[in-house]
C-alpha cells in the first residue's frame, strides 16, 4: 500500500500531519511503524506523532519501570513480577521499582522480593526501558522521565476517567453513592495528574453496601490484570488511544481526618453511611459531647423506628437516646436516626455503659447544661485571623 508524502514532513524528531488526512492516517502509520520496526519506534502521543532512536524492542517482553507506593499498587507489582518469570507469556523482560521513603508498602514487596529500587526523586536512567507503569504514585513524573520511555508511561487509575481525576477515587466514589465504577488504563502527561489519552477502559458495578477498602482491593486486581492485558498488545493499544472527554470531569482530592466530624443539621441517614464505608476504617467519626470530641464506633446504619412520645418526635438534630434492644447509641440526624454500638470517650464504652454514665436519668438530674443529651456539631473554620480560635460548635437550642 502507498502514500501521498507530500502530507507529512517530519521536524525535530516529531512527524506531523498536514493536510485531510488527520488523526486517521497518523493512527494507521503508527500501527504500521510499530509492527515493522525493531529498533526505532514512531509512536503517537495526543495528536502528535513521535520518532523515537533509542534501542527499544517493538513488542513483548517489555523493560519496564515501575513506580508506586501503597497496597494498591502492589498488586499490580506482583503481577508484573510474576510475569517476569513466566517465559511461555513473555510480556516482562526486566522490572525495576521508583517507590517514596519510609515503610511504603511498594518498597516492602521490592526489597522483599530483591527488585533493583530507585528512592524517589533519585532515578537512574542510565538503564533503557520500554515503557513504565504508575499505580498509585501520588507525585507527578516530569516531561524528562516520561520521554525517556520509547512507549511513554501508563497508569492505573481505579474510576472511569474523566470522572475522579485525584488521589482519592475510591473514596469519592463510595462517599458520593456512585452505582458503577470502573479501571482506567491510561498514558500520564507531564503537569497534570490523570488527564492523558485512555487506552483501556472496563466498568465495574459496586455491590451494595461496599466499603472504599472492598471496593479498592477489588479494583487492585481488576487494573493488574488489564495492565498485563494492555502491556501484551501494547502497540496496537498505543495506536488506537483516545483522549478523554472535554465534559464529566469530577475530582477527588486526598481525604483527611477533618471529614470524619458529623454536621447533624445538615447530613443525611444516608450521607452518614456513605461517609462511614468511605473513610470510617481510616478515619472514625466524629462529634462533640459536652465540649469534648468522641469518637462514634461500630456503626449499625439508619434505623427505621417508630418512637411512642413527643419528646421524640420533636428530637431536634444531635439527640442522642440509647436502644436497650439492639444496645445501640441512636443519634438524629437531618431526616431520620443512626446507630452506633460503642463511642471513645476517655476510654472505649459501649453503648450500655455510655448511657449508664451519661445519659441515665439519675446522670442528668445532676446537670445543669439544657442540652445534656445532646451531640454537638463541629465545623472547622479556615483563613481566620492570627490567634481567634479556629473550631465552632453548632448548639443545638433545644432539646428533649
Amino acid at each position: 500500500m502507498m502514500w501521498n508524502l507530500n502530507y507529512l514532513k517530519v521536524a525535530r524528531g516529531r512527524l506531523i500531519s498536514h493536510g485531510l488526512y488527520g488523526n486517521c492516517i497518523k493512527r494507521w502509520i503508527a500501527t504500521c511503524f510499530c509492527q515493522s520496526h525493531g529498533r526505532g519506534l514512531l509512536l503517537l502521543r495526543g495528536n502528535k506523532l513521535y520518532v523515537t532512536h533509542t534501542q527499544s524492542a517493538s513488542k513483548p517482553p517489555w523493560r519496564i519501570l515501575f513506580f508506586g507506593s501503597d497496597d494498591f499498587a502492589v498488586e499490580s507489582l506482583k503481577r508484573l513480577h510474576a510475569s517476569r518469570d513466566d517465559t511461555k507469556a513473555g510480556v516482562i523482560d526486566s522490572l525495576e521499582v521508583v517507590t517514596l521513603s519510609g515503610d511504603a508498602p511498594v518498597r516492602k514487596y521490592a526489597e522483599q522480593n530483591r527488585l533493583r529500587l530507585h528512592q524517589w526523586p533519585n532515578v537512574d536512567l542510565s538503564t533503557q526501558f520500554d515503557v513504565g507503569v504508575v499505580v498509585s504514585f501520588g507525585c507527578l513524573i516530569k516531561d524528562n522521565i516520561i520521554n525517556k520511555m520509547p512507549y511513554g508511561i501508563l497508569n492505573v487509575h481505579p474510576s472511569l476517567l474523566p470522572r475522579w481525576r485525584g488521589s482519592a477515587p475510591v473514596f469519592h466514589t463510595i462517599l458520593h453513592g456512585d452505582s458503577v465504577t470502573g479501571v482506567t488504563i491510561m498514558q500520564i502527561r507531564p503537569k497534570r495528574f490523570d488527564v492523558g489519552p485512555i487506552l483501556h477502559q472496563e466498568l465495574y458495578e459496586i455491590p451494595k453496601n461496599c466499603t472504599a477498602d472492598e471496593l479498592g482491593a477489588t479494583l487492585a486486581v481488576v487494573g493488574a490484570r488489564m495492565l498485563m492485558d494492555t502491556l501484551g498488545h501494547l502497540p496496537e493499544r498505543i495506536a488506537n488511544q483516545k483522549e478523554q472527554p472535554k465534559v464529566g470531569a469530577t475530582f477527588a482530592p486526598k481525604i483527611s481526618a477533618r471529614m470524619a466530624w458529623i454536621i447533624w443539621e445538615e447530613y443525611s441517614c444516608d450521607h452518614i453511611d456513605r461517609l462511614y464505608r468511605a473513610i470510617g476504617s481510616r478515619f472514625p467519626l466524629k462529634t462533640m459531647w459536652m465540649g469534648n470530641p468522641v469518637k462514634l464506633l461500630d456503626f449499625v446504619g439508619k434505623c427505621n423506628l417508630i418512637f411512642s412520645g413527643a419528646q421524640y418526635l420533636t428530637a431536634v438534630p444531635g439527640s442522642v437516646l440509647y436502644q436497650k434492644e439492639s444496645n445501640s447509641l441512636l443519634v438524629r440526624c437531618k431526616d431520620g436516626w443512626v446507630g452506633f454500638g460503642s463511642v471513645m470517650f476517655k476510654k472505649k464504652l459501649s453503648a450500655a455503659d455510655f448511657f449508664n454514665g451519661y445519659l441515665h436519668q439519675s446522670v442528668l438530674k445532676k446537670s445543669p447544661s439544657p442540652d445534656t443529651c445532646l451531640f454537638q456539631s463541629y465545623i472547622e473554620r479556615t483563613h481566620l485571623p492570627k490567634g481567634q480560635d479556629n473550631s465552632m460548635l453548632l448548639q443545638n437550642k433545644t432539646s428533649f
